[in-house]
């Protein structure tokens, strides 16, 4: 059975970062970048908020950036999936899905968060040029343009809102007859005038040449009144919610309704036995951050992660 000092299981800003602390500290971290080596951020068309980079680049650039800086210092980094846990006792035990077996002394969970998509072939097409998951990530690239968003809960709501303080034009498709977020945000979204509400409408596909141009919608499907045409806009956010790449963890993990996994102060996470935090295991970015799901934020939480690795492994 081969051990690790250190497990950081997830590549993105958090895993990675936390990768970058704990070399440092000489933890001599593994790294398992999992199915999407460099999370999430990779799917990116264009950061250019996170400190340090003043010139725009891709996610999947920075993302790039960050592992050879990892690399760099030394860390091993390998590809496969976890598929098993047991986080009932030190040192952790962990089977990935080529068999191999290890045992961590302390684990960083940074598996991060996937964003819910409509299973639309046109989405991957235009992932990157029109297509997002994330209006603060990139709606500034939509200033005085037409959007559109996806979604009835208060995430759609809440994007709409933060994309009509950039667009010229915010359209919510809806597909119920009715809004289910909360009546405040409701209010807020009916009161602005740059947003419409398309109630009872689907997304069948989008069109355009170099980036998405439009949408192919269809109002009342299935009904004697069902009507379809194109909307022509500039992008299209998806906010119909994320799911944490929780499953595997679940087990041990004390998660909320949605599978974010309940870390403490000290970014330790929480037995779903006992409540109480599981010595030497940690969680940081997205799997355990449900409101903020930005970049800097989850690099944060890596080192803060590798930093109190260090101080229980030291103990």
């Amino acid at each position: 059975m081969e051990k690790i000092q250190c497990l950081i299981i997830g590549s993105g800003p958090a895993g990675y970062t936390a990768a970058i602390y704990a070399s440092r500290a000489n933890l001599n971290p593994v790294v398992y970048e999992g199915m999407q080596r460099g999370g999430q951020l990779t799917i990116t068309d264009m950061v250019e908020n996170y400190p340090g980079f003043p010139e725009a680049l891709s996610g999947l650039d920075l993302m790039e950036k960050m592992r050879a800086q990892v690399v760099k210092f030394g860390v091993e980094i390998r590809s496969h999936l976890c598929v098993e846990c047991r986080l009932d006792s030190a040192p952790y035990w962990f089977k990935f899905e080529d068999s191999s077996e290890v045992e961590a002394d302390s684990v960083i969970i940074a598996t991060g968060a996937s964003a819910k998509f409509l299973g639309l072939p046109d989405e991957k097409k235009y992932m990157g040029q029109g297509v997002s998951a994330c209006a603060t990530c990139d709606g500034f690239f939509y200033r005085k343009r037409i959007v559109a968003v996806v979604g009835g809960g208060d995430t759609a709501c809440g994007e709409a809102l933060y994309l009509a303080g950039l667009a010229k034009k915010v359209y919510i498709i809806v597909r119920k007859p009715y809004l289910r977020a909360s009546k405040i945000l409701q209010q807020r979204v009916e009161e602005n005038e740059k947003i419409e509400i398309l109630y009872e409408t689907n997304t069948e596909g989008l069109y355009g040449e170099d980036g998405v141009e439009g949408a192919h919608v269809v109002y009342r499907r299935g009904e004697t009144d069902e009507r379809h045409y194109d909307l022509q806009i500039d992008g299209f956010f998806l906010a119909i919610g994320h799911k944490p790449n929780s499953d595997v963890f679940k087990p041990w993990v004390e998660t909320d309704e949605t599978g974010y996994i309940k870390i403490n102060n000290h970014l330790q996470v929480l037995s779903n036995k006992t409540g109480e935090p599981i010595p030497g295991v940690y969680a940081a970015g997205d799997i355990a951050d449900p409101d903020y799901r930005q970049a800097i934020v989850a690099a944060g939480s890596g080192c803060k992660a590798a930093i109190e690795a260090e101080r229980y492994l030291n103990n």
